[in-house]
């Protein structure tokens, strides 16, 4: 009898140090797959308040017309950089946007995170944060990687490259790959201060997708709040007539960036509306074009005063070719009288002389 017991108690205590293990590994997993919920508006507000207001522009060098040709390690043009941002830092501009692409990583993971982590020392040096893109849906819907293509002349972003564009609908396998590259570059810079905010989506449902894009819209917030990185995750509202995307949009960025190309009505209606909707700080992730009557001298004012982040469209006119507007190109390629986006020359000299004057004045910078 007492062998038998014996035996008993043995077996019972491996069968619970078994069980405990198990537990163990899969409260482990629970954790580790657990994510978290959207910032709470005191969240978002007291985060806000760490930060001096952000201006700045969407960067991309004038050398690089595309996501790929920045952020290849042929074409990764670090001096350009650095010459350009010095321009941004003259005027009292203090933080970027600028897209990635997971074609990039995919092909050199490493090299590719070197390249992001010299783009940050850079920008830091000039007292520049940034705001990164991962992915995006409009121009150009197929991409492959190596040598880039050259500008059409005259035409409008001619070579920009969507992410991860038709792909995703003709392979959506490719899934798994797009999750390993935004999880591997958030737990990466998760707790990095050079970066403001992470813009997950630009524009999604842009380029005819509509709600096509709602899976990797959902896809990506899901994967930022699981790796939790220290940075708030947002994607920008930019077209209210897609509403189960603009409401998701709002329902889960952590504090709230938008886009508008409108006259100084049309843009203070969009911020009212928005603080309707809610008390999170606002970020303008895009905005001026010239034609359009959005312009530095009456809508950088407007978001200066309501402490709305405000980000141009383009800083320096290169191969973007974004001086000319969306909807006239100019194939011979003269330069149009009036530009579109974009402030400086490459040679670091204002397209317009008082526009400089005027951002210099609103961000504290004039002489």
């Amino acid at each position: 009898m007492k062998e038998n017991l014996y035996i008993l108690s043995i077996f019972l205590y491996i069968s619970f140090f078994f069980n405990s293990c198990n537990q163990s590994v899969k409260q482990n997993e629970v954790e580790k797959n657990k994510i978290r919920d959207v910032w709470i508006t005191e969240q978002a507000n007291e985060w806000y308040s760490e930060w001096e207001w952000q201006r700045g522009s969407n960067f991309i060098p004038s050398t690089a017309i595309n996501q790929l040709e920045m952020w290849q390690a042929e074409t990764f043009d670090p001096e350009t950089i650095d010459r350009e941002l010095g321009f941004a830092e003259n005027i009292g501009f203090n933080s970027m946007r600028v897209y990635l692409h997971h074609l990039a990583w995919q092909t050199d993971p490493e090299g590719f995170k070197s390249r992001m982590n010299n783009y940050l020392d850079i920008a830091d040096k000039h007292g520049i944060s940034t705001l990164f893109v991962f992915f995006d849906d409009c121009w150009t819907p197929t991409y492959k990687a190596g040598l880039q293509p050259n500008p059409k002349p005259g035409i409008h972003n001619s070579g920009w490259l969507q992410d991860p564009g038709d792909s995703i609908h003709t392979n959506p396998e490719m899934i798994e790959n797009l999750e390993m590259y935004v999880k591997d570059i958030l737990t990466t810079f998760s707790n990095d201060n050079r970066i403001v905010l992470w813009d997950l989506y630009n524009e999604p449902g842009n380029s005819g997708y509509g709600n096509k894009s709602m899976p990797l819209l959902e896809n990506v917030f899901e994967w930022g709040r699981e790796i939790n990185p220290s940075q708030p995750l947002s994607v920008g509202v930019w077209n209210w007539d897609l509403d189960e995307i603009s409401e998701y949009q709002i329902n889960n960025s952590d504090v709230i960036t938008y886009h508008n190309y409108g006259d100084p009505t049309n843009h203070q209606w969009y911020i009212d509306t928005l603080r309707s909707l809610t008390q999170k700080p606002l970020i303008c992730t895009e905005y001026m074009a010239r034609s359009r009557n959005s312009t530095f001298q009456n809508t950088m004012p407007i978001l200066k005063n309501e402490n709305v982040g405000a980000y141009n469209w383009g800083l320096v006119a290169g191969k973007t070719n974004t001086i000319y507007a969306w909807d006239t190109p100019i194939t011979d390629g003269s330069e149009p009288e009036l530009w579109f986006h974009d402030i400086f020359r490459k040679d670091g000299s204002p397209y317009k002389e008082e526009e400089v004057d005027a951002i210099k004045e609103l961000t504290g910078h004039s002489n």
